[in-house]
């Protein structure tokens, strides 16, 4: 959430900082703003709504010819959504410019002394608090620019990613972060800085990634020098070659990105599991499991920490590793794992679940089970990213860039990586007889052809979600592996239609939701051939016997489910563990169909942001 664009070099500024904030748009934001210095006017132009809105305001800033700027994309936390609490932020004397992402947890007793001091403000932000105790340190030691920041840093607590330029040093720019993301483009006599890589992949290929309490001075014509920010001690900086490509940021024609991402998903899933999966060979590898696979076989059980689709992801992973390698998993949210005084051994294996690899509740339970022990893996989707960096061992989904707010692709590939680990610690224990685990790895070398064949509903959903665009409720069901996809389904309707979904294990819906079936409710049953059938059209009978409006993913050629639904949708067989995969495709269609015809911006739903990296 929020996101952070900056430039100085040779070029103008301008039309790349504003291109940058539309390229970090799907993180959520509520308001945007920018920054420009030509060497003797400092420009700032701010404002509530879309970066849309920002180029109406700041159409006369077009014209500059300025080689520094910052931008900023804000995620309201301290101050509600306005012009003047929108970044930047400016200091009492007007020489010191800053942009945040993040919160800074004790700026009120900062704020109060600053006043005492004789500051002012304008907004209500936390930011603004940070900018002028950088500039009270400052004048009080006569401190550059640079050491100031430094200071000020280790005076706060909280969370940031910040850029700050001072009018007086107009050749550099101070970046710094601890706990959300930041990275530094490197060109030729010119330096990109920007949460992601995506607003400067044109520019150059090459980036660093700055680690938490480092910060850095970004000099034109010198080499750039990293600082550890609570000793001062210098890093030695790690240059890496950027993984993605322009292609993958464009919608490609589609009319959003979500619809791009949920067609992408044969390619990506082939890309996750290529030179990993060999089926023929009856071989799965992955490094990041074969260099500690004797963690794996001796772990008394298995923790997964996540976080939304992540942790929807790690519910069928726990159902799959239980059921192939007979290890006992435990899923836990992220957010309540770090907050209470969780069991954790030494034996223990962590899993940690996260597409952008920045989710700050993911990163913290990752440091806790580190301080008691246990060794941790990470299942990520950007290279370079903090979990990937923070866990002992890992593996990469290559799911590509995910643009849109509501995870599609990032789901099925992380399945995918975590269905490999269980077959393959199955294969290690012995659990999966041979011929179990032969069959088990030719079908999912199949299952980018059978999600390609799902998408092929894409009609039939949109159809359906005709019928449905009004409705105020919808109930998801499922059994065994497919109980988290009815969560995931849920999830995906609430997150872009707003509408209220729930999804329930299907047994569960006598405990309370079957008072809420009439015929005004939707109820969607995942009712695969494979897995637990005649019990999902027991719960489909019950729903029809009370009028309930019946949508039914099933197997092609199915005739009993067909018989009792309102409507289907028709997917290819496959082997029940490996299900999720297949019929998550009909209701990430659904959902998105629902969205677009009832008028709602399904890239950038309302309240959410792509990567939650505040509490």
């Amino acid at each position: 959430m929020c996101g952070i664009v900056g430039y100085i070099g040779y070029r103008e500024a301008y039309p790349i900082v504003i291109k940058g904030l539309k390229r970090l748009e799907y993180r959520g934001y509520d308001s945007a703003g920018i920054m420009l210095y030509n060497g003797n006017d400092l420009a700032i132009s701010k404002t509530k709504g879309k970066v849309s809105d920002l180029e109406e305001k700041s159409k006369a800033l077009s014209e500059s010819k300025a080689t520094i700027g910052m931008g900023h994309t804000r995620w309201a936390t301290h101050g509600v959504p306005n012009d003047v609490n929108s970044h930047p932020h400016v200091s009492n004397s007007g020489n010191l410019v800053i942009i945040h992402n993040g919160i800074i947890e004790n700026y009120e007793p900062l704020k109060k002394e600053l006043i005492k001091r004789g500051y002012t403000f304008t907004s209500d932000t936390d930011t603004e608090v940070l900018v002028n105790l950088i500039e009270d340190v400052q004048k009080k030691d006569n401190l550059k620019i640079g050491k100031a920041v430094q200071v000020a840093l280790n005076q706060v607590v909280g969370a940031y990613a910040i850029c700050v330029f001072d009018k007086q040093k107009p050749d550099e720019i101070v970046v710094a972060r601890l706990g959300s993301p930041l990275a530094i483009g490197i060109g030729d006599n010119e330096f990109f800085i920007a949460s992601d890589a995506s607003p400067f992949i044109e520019y150059t290929s090459n980036a660093i990634y700055l680690e938490d309490e480092e910060m850095a001075i970004v000099r034109l014509h010198k080499p750039l020098k990293i600082r550890k920010i609570k000793d001062d001690t210098l890093v030695d900086p790690y240059v890496q070659e950027l993984q993605m490509n322009l292609e993958q940021i464009e919608k490609g024609g589609y009319d959003h990105f979500m619809l791009k991402e949920i067609y992408e998903q044969p390619n990506v899933i082939k890309d996750t599991y290529r030179g990993r999966l060999l089926a023929n060979q009856g071989i799965i590898q992955m490094a990041g499991v074969e260099d500690n696979i004797e963690r794996f076989l001796n772990a008394q059980r298995i923790l997964i920490i996540a976080c939304g689709t992540s942790w929807h992801a790690g519910l069928v992973a726990e159902y799959i590793i239980e059921e192939f390698a007979r290890i006992p998993v435990e899923v836990e949210y992220a957010s309540e794992f770090r907050y209470r005084n969780p069991i954790i051994n030494k034996e223990d294996v962590v899993i940690a679940i996260s597409q952008s690899g920045e989710t700050a509740d993911t990163l913290a339970a990752i440091k806790l089970a580190k301080e008691k022990g246990a060794f941790v893996f990470g299942v990520c989707n950007v290279v370079g990213s903090s979990i990937s960096r923070e866990t002992h061992a890992g593996a990469y989904t290559h799911a590509g860039p995910e643009i849109g707010v509501a995870s599609t692709k990032a789901f099925t590939t992380q399945i995918t990586v975590l269905t490999m680990l269980a077959l393959r610690l199955a294969k290690a224990k012995g659990t999966l007889s041979n011929s179990d685990f032969h069959r088990y790895l030719q079908e999912l070398e199949v299952i980018p052809e059978k999600v390609a064949e799902a998408l092929e509903s894409n009609d039939t959903a949109k159809e359906i979600a005709d019928k449905f665009k009004d409705a105020s409720n919808c109930l998801y069901l499922g059994r065994g592996y497919n109980f988290p996809v009815a969560l995931e389904g849920a999830l995906k309707l609430k997150e872009i239609s707003y509408i209220h979904a729930e999804g329930y294990p299907a047994a569960e819906m006598k405990h309370g939701p079957i008072a809420l079936i009439d015929e005004q409710m939707p109820v969607v049953v995942i009712a695969p051939k494979q897995g637990h059938y005649d019990k999902v059209v027991s719960n489909i009978q019950e729903i029809k016997s009370r009028s309930g409006k019946i949508i039914a993913v099933v197997t092609k050629g199915d005739v009993q489910v067909k018989q009792l639904a309102d409507h289907i949708i028709e997917i290819p067989e496959t082997s029940d563990a490996l299900s999720p995969l297949i019929t998550t495709i009909p209701l990430q269609l659904l959902s998105y169909h629902i969205a677009v015809l009832r008028g709602c911006n399904v890239d950038q739903p309302r309240n959410l942001a792509k990567s939650v990296t505040v509490e």
